[in-house]
């Protein structure tokens, strides 16, 4: 049976260390499609969900019920459903349930690649890290180092949400001079990104003040590397929230896209390595993208940017302005 089925696929995928997110859109996806297949039956009862054999999942029925998915929802959220069944067949072909994946005879939307949306204004990101350095007698337990210490490595490493939630105190390794971060990247792809003296001095700084206020036994290697000001973990929300509140007290947050929050900072990141003349294959790596695609609409609006300063050049505007040319 496909529910069946679903849960072992689910099972599977459980050992990439997907978010809970993300296991639960595919949970999502999986189940409304089975439920439109069952629902389509070539019988007049429909069949229970529970009672649906992946024999009868065959391109014909699912590009039927892929059809009906679509009708209601945005590209984006067809195009997600598409990959999603598309990885369970893969799944099932390996096992040996089926003998080959219908997917492909199914179409499914072209979405565009999402803008990168960096901070606004060239000397943002150096505001904000200077304004977060100063601890302010408004915060009731202000601790600039951990707040720069997020900052930075969003900043100058890059790092997703989830991705500064996974790091581990011995995360951030490496002699002097060859210091770095090993991130568990999106989609359980591993990677090493190198910091530079100035941030490895911000991240030993917020070490260093951990200890002052919750003693040497709360920087052990195995344990978490960002916690809140009662020592836990730090959670999705206490991040976020960190983040917001470093924007507010820098007075920056009109600078900030709609949108992306903390995201805006691993864009910056990534936008300044291209203005900076990095490839795109050199971004691939240092963002962790699972596709060259993704990096290269940072060189994308780098070129943008270029072509929209030369345009506001007077002489520009002067040539334009002679009659007959």
């Amino acid at each position: 049976m496909v529910v069946t089925l679903i849960e072992e696929f689910l099972t599977a995928r459980a050992t990439r260390k997907p978010s809970p997110h993300t296991l639960a859109a595919y949970r999502r996806d999986l189940n409304a499609v089975a439920a439109l297949v069952a629902a389509d039956g070539d019988d007049a009862t429909p069949l229970p969900p529970d009672r649906l054999p992946v024999g009868d999942l065959s391109p014909r029925v699912m590009r039927a019920a892929f059809a009906r998915f679509a009708a209601p929802r945005a590209a984006a959220s067809v195009h997600r459903a598409w990959s999603t069944w598309n990885s369970f067949f893969t799944f099932l072909v390996a096992e040996g349930v089926v003998p080959g994946n219908p997917m492909p005879a199914v179409g499914r939307p072209r979405t565009p690649l999402p803008r990168p949306k960096p901070l606004r204004g060239e000397d943002t990101p150096e505001e904000l890290l200077a304004a977060v350095a100063r601890a302010e007698g408004r915060q009731r337990d202000p601790w600039p180092e951990r707040d720069l210490a997020v900052l930075a490595l969003a900043l100058c490493a890059g790092l997703r949400l989830s991705e500064l939630l996974a790091l581990r105190v011995s995360s951030v390794a490496g002699r002097d001079g060859e210091r770095r971060v090993d991130v568990a990247g999106k989609g359980g792809r591993p990677r090493t990104v190198p910091i530079e003296v100035g941030v490895d001095r911000v991240l030993t700084g917020y070490l260093q003040s951990r200890r002052l206020r919750f003693g040497r036994r709360s920087v052990r290697p195995d344990g978490p590397f960002l916690v809140d000001r009662a020592g836990e973990p730090l959670r999705r929300g206490g991040l976020q929230y960190l983040v917001e509140s470093c924007y507010r007290r820098a007075g920056v947050g009109d600078r900030v896209p709609r949108g992306a929050r903390l995201h805006a900072l691993r864009h910056t990141f990534a936008t300044r390595l291209a203005e900076d003349g990095a490839g795109a294959a050199e971004i691939m790596r240092l963002l962790g993208h699972a596709s060259l695609a993704s990096s290269q609409t940072y060189i994308e609006v780098t070129a943008g940017q270029q072509r929209a300063a030369v345009a506001a050049n007077r002489t520009n505007r002067a040539l334009s302005g002679l009659s007959g040319l």
